[in-house]
């Protein structure tokens, strides 16, 4: 009963803090919403459709999500998750063609007009964190590590056709071919990697296999010997058999990617939040995406582990809950990602006036 009673208590004292609060928010106007997405979810418990794209890094936990949302319904709600980057997926969400959208970085100064000219809310609701993790295959006897600086030297744009073997990244590292797999031009693990890389987001070479689907990049690392490339860490947990990861050295030591070292904010540079976004006016009388968001928030810390991603703390879903609660519109990023991110700082955020 006392720890229950503590659970309330802290509960309160969230929704008393951040009630007090500024809304904080880049927009906190609901516009007028097309029919269309009001229409992918509306209200009624029969025959709805809930549309869910964007980002193939969020991906595994919002399907997983879905599927345990459908099983334990007693309505027959449809929840159709699909992938287009987070970029593709901000496309359709802005355009009102989806109810949610899945991103693995902050919705964007360009997007947010997007959704403003076509009058889409958004409430931002941070779900998971990830270490992006930079892969080579396991016949790979010479990379263990890699700096920073190594990274940008293969991945910049002046690297095109030019650094195109392992040992002109490093004089120790044999003389083979060296081959690129990638996020494509629409993930926004493309635009996060290339800003905390390259550091300016989207300066990339072209000459390497793109892909917005995670498992392409994997399979073919996983079939060359020589390959190297970068994804979310669900999907090197996922095939650890077939993959390994790279410590990164960001100049104060090389560190693997683990929820441990992102925990304790040792994994930077490469750790980053991740994101869904409720367009509220598809919220019509709180009906069946309401409850399908309330099942998510609720179910989200046990999901985000079980397919290999860092769990924010119990305070972070509650502040997620009060701002679903309260229609919260906007964004606390200013339309950019925001590099070396820890979690507690992003707590903060959320939490700020």
């Amino acid at each position: 009963m006392k720890t229950k009673v503590k659970k309330l208590a802290l509960v309160l004292t969230t929704l008393a803090l951040v009630s007090s609060c500024a809304d904080g928010s880049t927009s906190n106007t609901q516009s007028q919403q097309s029919p269309s997405a009001i229409e992918v979810s509306n209200s009624t418990k029969t025959g709805t459709t809930i549309k869910i794209d964007g980002s193939s890094t969020v991906y595994p936990i919002t399907q997983a999500i879905a599927q345990e949302f459908q099983a334990s319904s007693n309505n027959k709600a449809q929840v159709e998750v699909k992938f287009s980057g987070t970029t593709g997926g901000f496309e359709k969400f802005c355009a009102g063609e989806t109810a949610v959208s899945n991103a693995s970085r902050p919705i964007l100064l360009a997007e947010m007009t997007a959704c403003k000219n076509n009058g889409v809310g958004y409430i931002e609701l941070p779900i998971a964190f990830d270490a992006l993790t930079v892969a080579v295959n396991p016949q790979n006897t010479w990379a263990k590590d890699i700096t920073v600086a190594e990274l940008k030297k293969i991945w910049q744009p002046a690297a095109q056709g030019k650094i195109t073997r392992w040992n002109q990244v490093r004089a120790s590292w044999p003389d083979r071919p060296l081959t690129l797999y990638g996020a494509g031009g629409k993930s926004g693990t493309f635009d996060y990697f290339t800003e905390a890389i390259v550091g300016k987001a989207r300066a990339s070479r072209n000459d390497y296999t793109a892909s917005e689907n995670d498992e392409i990049l994997v399979d073919g690392i996983s079939k060359d010997p020589n390959a190297l490339g970068y994804f979310g860490y669900a999907y090197y947990e996922k095939h650890q058999d077939k993959l390994k990861a790279l410590s990164i050295d960001n100049g104060r030591g090389s560190v693997l990617p683990s929820p441990q070292a992102v925990e304790k904010a040792k994994y930077q540079t490469l750790s980053r939040p991740l994101f869904i976004y409720v367009n509220p006016q598809s919220l019509s009388n709180r009906g069946i995406l309401s409850e399908f968001i309330d099942f998510y928030l609720k179910n989200a810390p046990k999901t985000v582990a079980s397919v290999g991603y860092i769990p924010l703390p119990d305070e972070g879903y509650q502040i997620n809950s009060v701002h679903f609660y309260r229609s919260k519109v906007g964004t606390v990023f200013d339309g950019k990602a925001e590099m070396n991110l820890t979690i507690g700082e992003l707590l903060r955020k959320e939490s700020k006036c």
